[in-house]
């Protein structure tokens, strides 16, 4: 669930007609899930793609049509300026090439087109298309015409597509259009011009082939982490150990398994970092001897196995880090939740640590929510502030108090 500013936001979305269309009301359904208020229009193709019935069922509003611009029963409530003066956001999905060009050109000839042409923030469109004519110059002219004027135009994902072609100019999923659409909506753009580095889910330290040490981390922490940051300006790394999460879209995923994976890419995009958040739990030990064929079970009742420390990432980090820089660390813990944060800041040089009870139900490993304590080092004289609720709204909450410590740009 997103934190209280991407809820009860007004959508428009405008649905044009590439075969896509079909896909419509998987994202209404989504938006709709998350409370936020849906209205669409239908160009006419759009309209002989996917059912307005399905549309308005979901959305629980008319589906508006070109043939209510200016009709008898409609037109005099001037849909094009109601609608577009109503909505927080216009997304355009699928957006034709067609649609592109009527946008760029300010064509209003269609209610779609004349609701973009007085809508007054920035419109997000999803072209969807052939491959060939998504690379035809003219569209890549009226792309490029609409990025000047501050709108967002989203690269389509690539594949097969529903004209036989292989390429670029599929519509991206659900859940990829709602993290644009999140971007779109975030005004609060405290991280624009930083490179944040976030770690996420556990480390896999192999014993033989088959067979590692490990934890229930899920990975979600830090993917929300990666994804607020990255709604509010920042350029974001994730370095995610293995996990079945979703990545936020628009994030560079470099994937890890051990922590000496972890380790060697965080030192890789360490200097150019600004903000390094650690929500990922890696493994302290790992085998000492790893076997590279599967251990038998053999007759004994017991098997002994040595381990070794792995390198402390965090510490390392904090080691190297410029004096502009900020770390932040995660302190996943059973007892002395408050005592234990407040070591590790020392002696790993953290800027600020969240510590969470993980042995609390509803909290840490694998939850949806999470519960935590935020403690900052001695130098910046801060109390501790707590934050709680979705991990999304905990991610949002952590994010807040890493902008008001950042330097000057």
């Amino acid at each position: 669930m997103p934190p209280g500013w991407a809820r009860s936001k007004k959508i428009l979305l405008g649905v044009s007609g590439g075969i896509a269309a079909y896909k419509t009301p998987d994202l209404v359904r989504a938006w709709i899930k998350v409370g936020c208020e849906v209205e669409v229009i239908l160009t006419d193709m759009g309209a002989r793609l996917v059912s307005p019935l399905a549309l308005s069922v979901l959305s629980k509003r008319r589906a508006w049509r070109d043939c209510d611009l200016s009709s008898d029963e409609r037109g005099w409530r001037i849909p094009h300026i109601s609608l577009s003066g109503w909505a927080d956001v216009i997304v355009i999905a699928p957006c034709t090439a067609n649609v592109l060009r009527m946008a760029a050109c300010g064509d209003s000839s269609t209610l779609l087109g004349a609701a973009m042409l007085a809508h007054d923030s920035p419109i997000v469109f999803f072209p969807a298309m052939n491959s060939r004519m998504w690379t035809n110059p003219a569209t890549r002219e009226n792309a490029r015409v609409l990025r000047e004027r501050g709108h967002r135009v989203v690269d389509p994902d690539s594949g097969p597509l529903a004209c036989g072609y292989e390429g670029t100019g599929r519509l991206p999923s659900a859940d990829a259009i709602l993290d644009e659409t999140w971007c779109a909506l975030r005004k609060d753009k405290d991280f624009a011009g930083r490179k944040v580095l976030v770690t996420a889910g556990p480390t896999h330290e192999y014993i033989d082939p088959v067979r590692f040490i490990s934890n229930p981390s899920s990975g979600k922490m830090g993917c929300a982490i990666a994804a607020e940051a990255r709604y509010r300006g920042a350029e974001v790394v994730l370095v995610s150990g293995p996990t079945s999460e979703r990545p936020p879209s628009g994030v560079r995923v470099v994937s890890a398994v051990s922590a000496l994976d972890m380790s060697n890419a965080c030192m890789a995009e360490l200097p150019d970092s600004d903000v390094i958040v650690k929500a990922a739990a890696v493994g302290d030990y790992r085998a000492r001897d790893r076997s590279g064929r599967k251990i038998k079970r053999g007759a004994s009742p017991s098997m002994e196995l040595a381990l070794e420390r792995n390198p402390d990432i965090a510490a390392e980090i904090g080691r190297r880090k410029r004096p502009d820089q900020i770390l932040a660390g995660f302190a996943a813990e059973t007892d002395d939740m408050r005592e234990n944060a407040l070591k590790k800041i020392k002696d790993k040089n953290l800027d600020l640590i969240a510590a969470n009870d993980v042995s609390r139900a509803g909290s840490g490993f694998a939850s949806d929510a999470n519960s935590i304590d935020i403690y900052f080092a001695r130098r910046y004289g801060r109390g501790a502030k707590s934050a709680s609720g979705s991990k999304w709204e905990v991610a949002s909450a952590l994010l807040d108090e890493i902008a008001s410590m950042l330097p000057p740009k």
